[in-house]
């Protein structure tokens, strides 16, 4: 197990440099001056000379491999350089946004787990029955609707015709909880309804599956209560491909958030991420993308992990 683990670090580690290659690189390629946009004023072209004072105290008139050195040299020592646009230290910024963006994350994962494994085993016990066929409609539907159109649909209904919720803002958890809570709901049951759909078809492909081994007849023939063997037997060993889909699709609400967070005005990556694009400020872009892969790429190692745990075969492998 230990060596499982160790090697799959080793390959998160390099799949973690070759993104932050790939992303200098390719800043790097793309059309556009940072300098030039940062100088520039009413669509006036900036002053020569100021663009090459302003490139050399940036160093970006150094040869593009001396600048890749420097980048990795200053990665290596956690450091993700500073902003273009106001010297502020890259890692500062998203340390003060990212925990908005995970929380997000966090709560709409945790909605569509308790939404989406009792109604995908609901669906899986009642096979071809009518609440089997209304979850497959309902699941087709909802994946179908972008997660902004919800959430522009959710901002209508509840906030401005109901007017239930605040249309959207950030209250700090500190100042007060109830107020916060309110407010993440919406955006969250915005990103969640897709999710669910995805963990109930999930969960019901899994169960029937699981249903069908000899184990399980085994267990129903020694007269074990049906939910019992469904709780203790079959619900555990369908968890790890549900798992392993949770891991990815919270992997994928990292860069899917961005509509829902302008939408909602929550103060997360989102607006960073737009400002830091709009004005190619290199530092802020690569530690952005850096940032999210790294998080993408830990949370697949943690189901990784998981799964071994939960899956005894698995586990021996």
């Amino acid at each position: 197990m230990l060596s499982y683990i160790v090697r799959r670090i080793a390959v998160a580690a390099v799949m973690i440099f070759l993104v932050a290659t790939s992303v200098f690189m390719i800043l790097h390629v793309v059309p556009g001056d940072p300098v030039e946009v940062m100088l520039s004023s009413d669509g006036m072209a900036p002053d020569p000379q100021a663009v090459t004072e302003m490139r050399s105290r940036l160093g970006l008139d150094q040869p593009l491999h001396r600048q890749y050195i420097n980048y990795l040299s200053r990665l290596a020592q956690g450091d993700l350089g500073r902003s273009f646009q106001d010297d502020e230290d890259v890692l500062s910024n998203i340390a003060q946004r990212l925990p908005r963006t995970l929380e997000l994350i966090g709560m709409a994962t945790l909605l569509s787990l308790l939404v989406g494994i009792p109604l995908g085993v609901l669906a899986a016990r009642k096979r071809g029955a009518w609440i089997d066929r209304i979850l497959g409609g309902a699941t087709s539907v909802a994946l179908s609707i972008p997660t902004f159109v919800l959430g522009t649909v959710f901002v209508l209904v509840f906030a401005l015709m109901l007017r239930l919720v605040p249309a959207g803002g950030f209250v700090p958890f500190s100042v007060s909880p109830r107020a916060h809570l309110i407010l993440l709901l919406m955006p969250s049951a915005a990103i969640a309804v897709g999710f669910s759909a995805v963990i109930i078809r999930m969960t019901r492909s899994t169960v029937l599956d699981v249903l069908q081994q000899d184990w399980v007849r085994t267990a129903r023939a020694k007269g074990l209560q049906e939910r019992r063997v469904l709780r203790r037997h079959v619900v555990r060993n369908a968890l790890g491909p549900v798992l392993t889909v949770t891991g990815l699709q919270m992997g994928t609400m990292l860069g899917g958030t961005v509509l829902v967070e302008y939408i909602f005005n929550w103060p997360g990556m989102s607006g960073f991420l737009v400002r830091a694009v709009e004005s190619r400020d290199y530092p802020e872009v690569q530690g952005i993308v850096l940032v999210t892969a790294s998080l993408f790429i830990l949370l697949n190692l943690i189901v990784d992990v998981l799964y071994s745990l939960l899956d005894p075969q698995v586990r021996k492998s």
